[in-house]
């Protein structure tokens, strides 16, 4: 898998070609809470009611979601400072479970788990940003479609130009979105405090409650924790790994889930459970009954939080490609990056073409859940990874141990919910488990047995070196885990 390396006689450190450590404590954080706090809290607290059949069991499903997301967070955490490299997921399973579930995550993740959940939050960005205009009706899908496309496209650029703007943004946009959250939930806790409590009445009424549907619940809940893993994919960035990866994977989710509950205890004061199912934006629905004088500005800061996650997604997940090429498991064009502006270029790139196509499908739920088996599967065997790890490995150094108690239940849950969704949605869940094992045969005739025609391979090799020239990139020049 080709690729002309550039030659210098003696580079030196500060203008050698490799991601530089610019993540600090502060950026880490913005990038957690920024992933996590994006479409999700707007949308999907009508997926949870949709799935749970009550107010008081959405909330229990709120809660039980931050805390299996800590549980999660703290194994991640533990990896992260034991496997000092970049990637995430892939990284992970390829150290602790080897090269085939490795290359199946990756695959996943880039067929299908990325572009699906970048479609589900930049549709909710187009749909929050154009919807006021068209008031009181729907926007035109296409109008949506169109807004969408156009901030996917912005972000893309952004994380290719620079990766210190990006991480400036992610600061800028994070705090944003706390005060965003904060015009949620002051008004819905005045609501509370002048009695308006007759939605909570019959809060935990489960005459509706089908406990096949309680998984598609958990699927919503844990797609709007979904983000505390983005700072893993970035390990070989952050500064002080070791120390600034567990302070801001746990510090950032139990600001995450305070907010939530009190968002959704909110959005319950003042909507009636048939007013959040019957709302496209539930947010915008909260506003226009709630705080009338805010309505018109709501929708736009849920549409700027929605952009921050896309920034923070886009730009964690190009480390993804871009470390399983290094690890030679994907072309060598996507281990390269700019020789200038040291961002991963071409791996950006890559993501556009599907994500666009996941936006023309345009129905969120569909697709909340199409991608949903396969991402908490693959996080689930990452956790079962770090136990084998354990066994295997007892004597390499962890700064950062959890008790095995808590990779254990994580897997079992992440596993649980996994097998009784393909009963809840056998369709999407087949779909993404078909998708998923497609990665099968690739992984057998091109990764693991080259068995490609040797013209093939030196006309692969030479259009990769006219990329390489054309993009202005390089292969890293410095080993930085």
């Amino acid at each position: 898998m080709g690729g002309c390396r550039k030659k210098s006689d003696a580079p030196e450190a500060k203008e050698a070609v490799f991601l530089r450590r610019k993540i600090t404590l502060t950026r880490a954080i913005s990038l957690a809470i920024g992933t996590m706090v994006g479409s999700g809290i707007f949308i999907s607290p009508k997926g949870v009611l949709q799935n749970s059949g009550s107010v008081g069991v959405s909330l229990i499903v709120w809660l039980a979601c931050g805390i299996l997301s800590l549980f999660g967070a703290l194994c991640y955490a533990d990896l992260g400072t034991s496997i000092t490299k970049s990637g995430g997921h892939y990284i992970y399973l390829l150290e602790t479970l080897g090269p085939l579930p490795a290359f199946l995550r990756l695959w996943a993740e880039f067929v299908m788990i990325r572009p699906a959940n970048m479609a589900v939050v930049s549709l909710a960005f187009g749909r929050y940003l154009i919807e006021p205009l068209f008031a009181p009706c729907h926007a035109p899908a296409l109008a949506v479609k169109l807004i969408t496309t156009t901030g996917i496209t912005l972000v893309i650029v952004l994380n290719c130009w620079s990766v210190t703007l990006s991480a400036n943004i992610q600061t800028a946009l994070t705090a944003l979105k706390m005060i965003t959250l904060g015009l949620v939930i002051v008004p819905g806790m005045m609501a509370l405090g002048n009695g308006y409590y007759e939605n909570f009445q019959e809060g935990f009424d489960t005459s509706t409650l089908t406990w096949d549907k309680l998984p598609l619940a958990f699927y919503s809940g844990m797609f709007a924790y979904g983000g505390w893993f983005y700072v893993n994919f970035v390990t070989e960035e952050i500064v002080n790994p070791k120390r600034n990866i567990p302070l801001s994977i746990t510090m950032s989710l139990i600001v995450v889930t305070a907010c939530y509950i009190l968002t959704n205890v909110s959005y319950y004061a003042v909507l009636t459970p048939q007013e959040i199912l019957s709302s496209e934006a539930v947010a915008v629905s909260f506003a226009d009954k709630a705080f009338k004088s805010i309505s018109s500005v709501l929708p736009i800061l849920v549409a700027l939080s929605c952009f921050g996650a896309l920034n923070g997604g886009i730009f964690a997940a190009s480390r993804m490609l871009f470390a399983a090429a290094r690890e030679g498991q994907w072309p060598a064009l996507f281990s390269m990056i700019h020789i200038q502006r040291h961002t991963p270029l071409p791996a950006l790139l890559l993501m556009l073409p599907l994500i666009y196509l996941m936006v023309s499908i345009g129905d969120l739920y569909g697709l909340l859940n199409f991608y949903s088996f396969s991402r908490w599967f693959f996080i689930g065997l990452a956790t079962l990874g770090l136990m084998v790890h354990r066994y295997r490995h007892p004597e390499l150094p962890r700064p950062f141990k959890v008790p095995l108690v808590i990779p254990l239940i994580f897997t079992i849950a992440s596993f649980f919910i996994v097998g009784t969704s393909l009963y809840s949605d056998p369709v999407n869940t087949s779909i993404g488990c078909a998708i998923t094992l497609s990665g099968l045969p690739v992984y057998y005739l091109v990764v693991q047995k080259t068995r490609i025609p040797g013209c093939c391979i030196s006309k692969f090799n030479s259009m990769t070196a006219k990329l390489q020239i054309l993009m202005k990139v390089a292969f890293q020049e410095v080993q930085t885990y």
